[in-house]
């Protein structure tokens, strides 16, 4: 059953991705009730109406699933346990099963081992003496990840020697955790996708990205891989989606390593590396995300030109300072996306722009440019 304009969607969390989505679907004539509990909340600010609540609060849930004819999410945090609440009265995709095995990197590394999906090699870590045993079996350089709420390089400690072990334990507060090879990479990649719930599927053009501490920075797309590469790693999201049931917008984020095509993680959730379908597709990934939880056909991917994605930390924002915006928006072709927050802090996503060009080469000189010169103090 289609899920029609002036229907009632509801988003589990309110930063940039819930409020890009917000955006989307206020377009298309939804309105959206969105539960978080940041009184700041940027896609609360947005939204029809704002539970301003816990995520485990039963009276804002019981409000959501009274109102909401679907639910869907912003992040992976989101305990699975209230998507089945949820799920008792309203639609929620993706599904409460999909959910918590991307939100676990226990339950994902073995999800994809048991289906047969190449990884980096990993070992599952409940105490400091399994890892001192898996390091040695695994070697170093490693990675040691929690298992669970870590993103953007946080929640991880990189071993560089097997004396390092104990220290990085502790660091992580002896949390369960996944110890990953740290593998040489020839280039990183992904792929978003979005699937219906009858199965039909659809990917957007491979993204080739370059990562600075841990977070993204840009995204070129085209990627500039060969044909063969490309049609393996669409293949392979495609599969990884299906093997899930996954209803929704997702990502899967690969490594090419000496070669090799490994599956570093899933994201089930509109992506970082994704945001320049927002000026270069047809169809935008928030856009997607609202037709595919919805039950609408899916929208056309097509890239309508080669395209660069910087995200902006709030590095740039020197001494509260604005950055120097004429640098970027004195191009016709750039493309810019704040998201509204108000402290800038470092490492903080605060915003991305698109450059737009007939070629890569020329998308990146220019993106790069306005990156330094957005960067640079007074």
């Amino acid at each position: 059953m289609k899920i029609l304009p002036g229907s009632t969607l509801g988003m589990l969390g309110g930063g940039q991705l819930g409020r890009m989505f917000t955006v989307a679907a206020r377009t298309m004539g939804y309105e959206v009730v969105v539960l978080d509990p940041d009184k700041e909340s940027l896609a609360g600010k947005l939204a029809t109406t704002h539970l301003h609540a816990d995520y485990s609060d039963q009276t804002a849930l019981d409000q959501m699933a009274k109102s909401c004819d679907v639910v869907t999410t912003e992040f992976e945090n989101v305990p699975a346990s209230i998507l089945e609440t949820l799920a008792k009265n309203s639609p929620v995709r993706p599904s409460a099963q999909a959910l918590s095995i991307t939100q676990d990197r226990i339950h994902e590394k073995s999800f994809l081992k048991d289906n047969g999906f190449p990884t980096a090699a990993f070992a599952i870590i409940h105490s400091l003496e399994e890892l001192n045993e898996q390091i040695s079996s695994i070697g170093a350089p490693a990675i040691l990840k929690v298992s669970r709420f870590g993103y953007d390089g946080k929640g991880q400690f990189s071993i560089k020697n097997e004396a390092e072990t104990e220290q990085a334990w502790q660091t992580l507060q002896g949390e369960a955790c996944v110890l990953e090879q740290r593998v040489p990479l020839d280039i990183e990649l992904s792929v978003v996708l979005a699937r219906g719930f009858n199965g039909e599927v659809v990917t957007y053009p491979v993204a080739e990205n370059i990562h600075e501490g841990g977070i993204l920075d840009t995204s070129v797309v085209p990627a500039r891989i060969d044909a063969v590469l490309e049609g393996k790693v669409i293949s392979m999201a495609k599969d990884i989606a299906s093997a899930l049931d996954y209803v929704g917008v997702m990502a899967v984020e690969f490594f090419i390593s000496d070669g090799q095509l490994l599956v570093n993680e899933i994201a089930p959730r509109p992506h970082n590396s994704g945001h320049y379908t927002l000026d270069a597709c047809v169809t935008n990934q928030f856009e997607q995300q609202v037709r595919a939880v919805c039950g609408l056909p899916l929208g056309d991917t097509t890239l309508l030109s080669p395209v660069v994605m910087i995200n902006m930390l709030g590095d740039i924002w020197h001494d509260g300072k604005e950055p120097k915006w004429h640098k970027l928006l004195d191009h016709s072709n750039v493309k810019l996306h704040l998201y509204g927050k108000r402290e800038a802090r470092p490492g903080r996503k605060m915003g991305h722009f698109n450059v737009l060009a007939s070629n890569i080469e020329d998308a990146l000189k220019l993106a790069e440019n306005i990156k330094q010169q957005l960067s640079e103090a007074e």
